[in-house]
């Protein structure tokens, strides 16, 4: 069963539409973990943040070399022509510099959300990593404008806000407002919709993402997108991160090992 007519190709949209988002997030990942300030931040232009932002963005990439998480995806639908909702919760091993691996831990609720949109959000965010999609859909002046809207304090620390603008709409950009925190120049917070409809069925689509500090790094905290659909229905799709644990290449490679060496061997 489906959201609309349509059912299974307007699922992939909305599969799409977070994959595209997860891929030019990816490198908002890393950031210098300090106390936040609290002082005004340093009076400096959109080029300038963008700059510090996409510079300190690459430092940290180099400096993250893996990760483990748990991760709760939601997706409930209201309206025609029925009410849907399912829950899936898995665990997520990052190792750099492009390798995410998946574990089930437990789900429940509509299969077809499952198996249609949730395994494919995984599938779309392992294809995320590719380095073509991440030059592609990257927050910097090559894919994107960007105007200062404020630069006040905050006491969270993410006293910058810009306005994002695409330089080319399509389904793999969006357009909105992005926090920077003014000491890390790491993305805070995200406010912004599709620069393209992903499916003529959906009206509208709002995509708020929330970010937090992990060790010496920024990781994804909660993200919501939240669809209204042209036959009067709404889709809200939340993903959920919980359970961070920053490891050294050393330490990833040496759980895989003990993965590999666990597994049954045919036959026996």
């Amino acid at each position: 069963m489906g959201f609309c007519p349509d059912g299974r190709r307007t699922s992939r949209h909305f599969a799409i539409l977070w994959a595209s988002l997860a891929c030019g997030l990816l490198s908002f990942l890393p950031a210098v973990a300090e106390t936040a300030p609290t002082m005004t931040p340093q009076a400096l232009t959109a080029d300038q943040i963008v700059n510090r932002m996409v510079e300190k963005n690459q430092e940290r990439a180099s400096a993250l070399e893996g990760y483990q998480g748990n991760r709760l995806y939601t997706l409930s639908y209201v309206g025609f022509p029925a009410t849907l909702h399912a829950d899936m919760t898995v665990s997520m091993t990052y190792k750099a510099p492009a390798d995410k691996q998946f574990t089930v831990l437990s789900e429940s609720g509509n299969k077809w959300i499952i198996n249609h949109v949730f395994q494919r959000l995984i599938e779309s965010e392992k294809e995320a990593l590719d380095n073509d999609n991440r030059a592609s859909t990257a927050l910097n002046t090559d894919n994107y404008d960007f105007k200062l809207v404020s630069d006040e304090a905050t006491a969270d620390g993410c006293s910058y806000v810009l306005e994002v603008e695409p330089k080319v709409a399509n389904k793999f950009h969006y357009r909105g407002r992005i926090w920077v925190d003014s000491k890390d120049f790491a993305v805070c917070r995200i406010e912004a919709e599709p620069a393209k409809n992903p499916s003529f069925w959906i009206k509208k689509t709002e995509i708020h993402h929330v970010y937090e500090k992990v060790g010496n790094f920024w990781l994804p905290a909660d993200n919501k997108s939240v669809s209204n659909v042209r036959l009067g229905g709404t889709a809200t799709l939340t993903i959920k991160y919980e359970d961070y644990k920053i490891m050294t290449a050393h330490a990833l490679n040496q759980a895989d090992g003990e993965r590999t060496s666990a597994m049954p061997i045919a036959g026996k």
